[in-house]
């Protein structure tokens, strides 16, 4: 075993001998865990149509509580991520692990006998506060089980797990569906639960911050609180199809004066969930801007082509998730080899190219038309998954290796942090931005129709079309002119989609490093350094 006076590695070799050799067994065990937490919400984004179907089949939901559905998990998720990465920091990672898992099965299998969206909601958000304990802590144990030189290909296969949750994860939910009740999907997490835990009991080692800091209540309330107030508004704005609604605006204004607080308490305190001065380095930033500005467009298009494929075009939810299927193999094909083309070209162009390419991606469902060839939608996937890849590895290593090892968890939780608060915000900004344009194309289309259900038919496709089948032959007349609002709603969604990923390439091309030279190990963490002095 080499010693830190060798200089075999850039940290020396920190890694008990006995962890090391079964690294790789660890870092499948922790891919298992990000699995169940990956595959929830892509298993969710193929059962919203079932979900919005009425009794017996689903819930009844609205556009607005389907969006809650997701929102209500990412929220709770998104807000206590800070406190989740202290409290592993401080107290253990594979204690938080264990703990968040079995809060996260317990979550999973109450949401699958939900009796309303209500409870649905309620009980996604008890599956947020299990995930908010799983995710950070994954990548945390990872940077304490790798040296540093191996690190870079850990996390991207790592990334590449996402990339299989996102495959397995719109399958799954198709075979559920065509076999059982909607709530199977969330039923379907017990079992990945129980067979996580047992692994871990038996592979993981536990690690922690020899130094950690307190915990800070005030400013987890205020992050849950101002995070929750802004999307809201957000929500109730695309509801409304009207953003200038005086409660909408008072709502978001009080989202952003609370979160305004949260960074100016965060930066007073002794000890804050979030130590601002990190954002100082202008690196670590762009890769923390580049994660949330890349999530806030996918979710936001992902909510969407699900209901291109299956209303406008007439899939089942199984063949939705193997249409989707390329979009998942291009993150398992080149997330794990993201870092050859850094180690040639550098995390500025890389990253760079590759949200030019999900910008032109998402461009190309502005084409995208009822007829449009099948063919052409799987290229569209496949380019986006490719382009997201060299994204997610990339920033990942540079967020990881810009904080000290100890800090893993807290450097985890800000990287998962903005990535869950990006699609949050994608969620909420683009699903109201389609859920106004579609009730604006289709109004003038409802006007027969009485008052109150004509209100309910504009919400969304799904909503017009269920009206439409009450209706029987009369609503037939409704099915064309909604299949014509909703593309164009979607293609409106997709181009604000491109041009806020056009933003997050601009933001690396001028603020990420290029291409290192090999004398500069760690350029970073001296920046860092010198950025909190």
């Amino acid at each position: 075993m080499t010693t830190p006076a060798d200089g075999a590695a850039p940290t020396g070799r920190r890694i008990p001998e006995a962890v090391h050799r079964r690294r790789w067994a660890i870092l499948g065990v922790l891919m298992l865990s990000l699995l169940i937490v990956v595959l929830d919400n892509s298993i969710l984004n193929v059962a919203i149509k079932t979900i919005s179907t009425p009794a017996p089949t689903g819930l009844g939901a609205t556009q607005s509580e389907l969006e809650w559905a997701i929102n209500a998990y990412t929220l709770v998720f998104a807000g206590l991520l800070f406190t989740a990465g202290l409290l592993g920091d401080r107290l253990g990672r594979k204690k938080v692990l264990l703990g968040g898992l079995a809060v996260f099965g317990v979550g999973s299998a109450f949401a699958a006998f939900s009796g309303s969206p209500g409870e649905l909601v309620t009980f996604r958000a008890v599956m947020g506060l299990g995930a908010a304990f799983v995710m950070p802590a994954t990548l945390a144990v990872l940077m304490n089980v790798f040296e540093r030189e191996e690190q870079p290909k850990a996390i991207g296969i790592w990334a590449g797990g996402v990339g299989l949750a996102i495959a397995i994860g719109p399958i799954t939910g198709g075979v559920l569906l065509d076999h059982f009740w909607w709530g199977s999907v969330f039923l379907i997490n017990v079992p990945i639960v129980l067979l996580a835990l047992g692994l871990m009991l038996w592979l993981v080692p536990d690690s922690r911050d020899p130094r950690p800091g307190r915990l800070d209540p005030v400013g987890v309330v205020l992050s849950v609180v101002g995070l929750v107030l802004l999307v809201y508004g957000i929500i109730k704005g695309g509801q409304l199809a009207d953003f200038t609604d005086a409660t909408v605006l008072a709502t978001i204004g009080a989202g952003l004066a609370v979160l305004v607080a949260f960074v100016v308490f965060e930066k007073r305190s002794a000890h804050p969930s979030i130590d601002v001065t990190y954002f100082k380095n202008k690196v670590f930033s762009a890769a923390i801007a580049a994660i949330a500005l890349v999530f806030f467009a996918l979710m936001g298009v992902t909510f969407f082509s699900v209901f291109y494929t299956q209303s406008v075009r007439g899939y089942s939810p199984l063949e939705t998730g193997l249409l989707m299927l390329p979009l998942a193999a291009a993150q398992m094909i080149f997330a794990p080899r993201a870092r050859l083309l850094v180690d040639r070209f550098g995390n500025k162009a890389t990253t760079t190219a590759g949200l030019l390419v999900i910008a032109a991606m998402l461009a190309a469902f502005a084409t995208l038309d009822a007829d449009t060839p099948i063919w052409v939608l799987e290229v569209v996937f496949f380019l986006m998954g490719t382009g997201m890849a060299h994204i997610m590895t990339p920033v990942s290593v540079v967020i990881m290796q810009a904080l000290p090892r100890e800090k893993a968890g807290s450097a985890s939780a800000l990287s998962n942090t903005f990535r869950q608060v990006g699609g949050a915000l994608g969620i909420a900004v683009l699903g109201s931005v389609l859920s106004t344009a579609y009730r604006t194309g289709i109004e003038d289309k409802l006007g027969a129709l009485p008052p109150g259900l004509r209100h309910t038919a504009g919400e969304s496709i799904e909503a017009t079309l269920g009206v439409a089948a009450k209706l029987g032959p009369r609503g037939e007349a409704l099915v064309a002119p909604a299949h014509d609002a909703f593309l164009h709603a979607m293609h409106v969604t997709a181009l604000w989609g491109a041009g806020v990923a056009l933003v997050g390439a601009v933001v690396v091309a001028l603020f990420l490093p290029g291409r290192q030279p090999a004398a500069q190990p760690g350029r970073e963490e001296r920046e860092l350094s010198d950025a909190r002095s």
